[in-house]
């Protein structure tokens, strides 16, 4: 059975998509078999990896509305990519009166178990029904989480949904983590927020090692790289390497 790690926030711009390509990268360096899933109709994900979502002719869309294969991208920095278009938010729409839509993510990984050591799945920024389907999907969530005092706020509305999905649809989901990212160690918001981050949640799940911000990785993302291809002796490579390896002994 695959590894399936939804990274999950309600939050927009802490960082989910840069760290599903950069995990997925190190994981696959570790010798895994890695797909990466866009669920998000931005298409982030999609851009990351070198392909124009206007150029798609299929996409996720078509595996969770028409229960099509899921459309996949080969070999993209040793990894295989379901890509995604705006084409997604005419999903969230039709899901709401789709048959069994809960599972239909999950329905359309079933094919692909043998073929994936770790699915990760790049959820959109929202508590709406394209993440919920993702949940129900997993197997794990990964939390990324800003080191600011506003991403606090809504970490308890994430966590009833979360709690909500476990007591309903998918009682095997498990929190894998939550990552700190975008950290700024030279303001004084920056340190107390992240010390807030490890005091509440570490009640929820393990805190990995802290993800500073960074300008190369925005870099990295228009060269259409993983950062340790962008910049190898940048201090991040390390930290992302060690959240790999702790996700395989998942």
């Amino acid at each position: 059975m695959s590894v399936v790690i939804a990274l999950f926030n309600q939050a927009g711009g802490v960082g989910k998509s840069t760290l599903t390509v950069n995990i997925g990268y190190h994981l696959a360096e570790l010798g895994s078999r890695v797909l990466l899933i866009d669920m998000d109709p931005q298409a982030s994900l999609t851009i990351f990896m070198g392909i124009e979502p206007s150029d798609l002719e299929q996409t996720v869309y078509d595996a969770l509305m028409n229960e099509d294969p899921l459309p996949i991208r080969k070999d993209l920095h040793n990894m295989d990519l379901a890509p995604s278009n705006l084409n997604l938010c005419l999903a969230e729409q039709e899901l709401v009166t789709a048959d069994m839509r809960d599972t239909r993510l999950k329905e359309a990984l079933s094919p692909l178990q043998g073929d994936y050591d770790f699915i990760l799945i790049d959820c959109p920024p929202s508590l709406g029904l394209l993440s919920y389907v993702s949940l129900v999907a997993a197997t794990h969530i990964l939390i990324p989480i800003q080191t600011e005092y506003k991403a606090l706020r809504g970490t308890e509305l994430l966590i009833q949904t979360v709690g909500r999905v476990k007591r309903r649809a998918n009682k095997r989901i498990r929190i894998a983590g939550v990552i700190p990212t975008m950290h700024n160690a030279r303001t004084v918001q920056g340190d107390a927020s992240l010390q807030a981050i490890k005091e509440q949640l570490s009640q929820v799940g393990k805190v990995f090692n802290t993800v500073p911000r960074a300008t190369d990785f925005a870099n990295a993302s228009q060269a259409h790289k993983p950062l340790a291809l962008f910049s190898p002796k940048h201090p991040a490579v390390e930290i992302l390497q060690n959240i790999a390896k702790e996700l395989k002994t998942l």
